[in-house]
């Protein structure tokens, strides 16, 4: 993970989502802004992760000024031992996702799965989503690019309420590394 170490921004987000005010699913582009920040190595016992901290925001196309229509923040961890990654995501519209997979030293695509109920990798979500838009399944890949980029995609199955069907609520964007930032560096 320390490839990601920095600032981070990229302008060809694409997000697939149901918009109820208009009852109908449909692509909306975005710009995304994202940093990477090392945390000090977490110890559980003999269990020992490396990881960053990070914070992704993004804003539709024309409305960069405005607020933006996404937020996370969350946790990117590795436990080399066990061979593990995890990605440790909280959204602002109350949903906690702890989502994680095998993986290698060197992989350049790291995956990140998680289902509801789930005791090792599971999702929760608030009442009124749950009873709107339930979660069933997440999934999400971060792929390393020979030029340096960094490409995200991640995939939400919801069913809707509004609907009574499932959806899959996708987002993918690449982006490049603005700012650097020594990988030892102690970033809040």
């Amino acid at each position: 993970m320390t490839p990601l170490v920095g600032e981070w921004e990229g302008d060809v987000g694409v997000d697939l989502s149901y918009h109820n005010k208009d009852d109908d699913t449909t692509e909306t582009g975005y710009f995304e802004q994202a940093v990477f920040s090392p945390i000090p190595t977490q110890e559980n016992g003999r269990q020992s992760m490396e990881g960053l901290h990070y914070k992704m925001t993004a804003w539709r196309h024309g409305e960069e000024a405005m607020d933006p229509f996404h937020d996370e923040v969350g946790y990117l961890l590795w436990d080399k031992a066990n061979g593990q990654v995890m990605r440790n995501v909280v959204f602002g519209r109350g949903i906690a996702i702890l989502a994680g997979s095998d993986a290698g030293l060197r992989d350049t695509e790291l995956h990140f799965d998680a289902t509801p109920g789930e005791a090792a990798y599971g999702i929760l979500q608030n009442k009124y989503l749950l009873e709107r838009a339930e979660l069933k399944g997440f999934t999400s890949v971060f792929t390393f690019n020979a030029d340096g980029t960094f490409t995200h995609h991640s995939d939400i199955v919801l069913k809707l309420a509004a609907t009574g069907e499932e959806m899959h609520h996708t987002d993918r964007n690449t982006l490049a590394r603005v700012k650097r930032y020594h990988p030892s560096a102690r970033l809040a």
